[in-house]
């Protein structure tokens, strides 16, 4: 029973998977579409996670371009990122030891139907239930919207979910929707604030499913 109990949902930037060349290629050629110069990783690392529009007015980019800079972005990125993304160390071990226990999901601010494919290259698309990307929702990360639609497709309640992830914005949309947040300080996030702001911590996803499977056993 415990197996069918338990709950593990994951991001997928700085979770699972390390996408970050795809990204500023994108941005580059998102940006060079259109003869503007790109700004430098320093100033697009910090923001992953965020949705990809907000991204770009962040970045300075006039509200009325956006969704063609998105446009351009979207089809860059779908051309390169199986090539120039890499699963994070220990990702694949840890989502095959937690479907020996757990239902699995994905709630990402990526685009839901390019992580799909992204996730199918890996081979490892098959171990999650739902997958719930930027088109799939109105609202994103904190807000708990994403969250919940994974647990409605699932058709379960959040009272044995987790929700892995790497940011303040995994923390705070599974607080929001009453469920256990897990933080990794491997990936974009910066540590201090998510141990200032979360139980429970890891330094990366294996270590953090195997905590899990521990606690699903008392």
């Amino acid at each position: 029973m415990k197996r069918r109990e338990t709950v593990i949902l994951f991001d997928l930037d700085g979770t699972l998977i390390d996408s970050t060349e795809a990204i500023l290629e994108s941005f580059s050629a998102a940006y060079g579409e259109f003869g503007t110069e790109a700004p430098d990783a320093g100033a697009i690392v910090p923001m992953i996670g965020i949705p990809l529009g907000e991204m770009f007015v962040r970045l300075g980019v006039d509200i009325s371009s956006v969704e063609r800079y998105v446009a351009a972005y979207k089809r860059h990125y779908r051309e390169i990122s199986r090539d120039k993304t890499v699963l994070l160390p220990g990702a694949r071990e840890a989502i095959e030891e937690a479907a020996e226990f757990a239902r699995l999901g994905i709630v990402t601010t990526k685009t839901g139907r390019y992580s799909i494919e992204l996730m199918e290259h890996f081979g490892l698309m098959n171990r999650f239930e739902v997958l719930v990307g930027s088109e799939d929702v109105k609202k994103h990360k904190p807000h708990p919207e994403p969250i919940f639609a994974a647990l409605e497709k699932m058709e379960v309640s959040g009272e044995h979910a987790w929700m892995i992830g790497d940011t303040l914005m995994d923390v705070h949309a599974a607080r929001a929707a009453g469920i256990r947040p897990y933080a990794l300080t491997c990936g974009y996030g910066k540590p201090e604030e998510l141990k200032a702001e979360c139980k429970h911590i890891a330094p990366d996803i294996k270590t953090a499913v195997v905590n899990i499977r521990l606690k699903s056993l008392l």
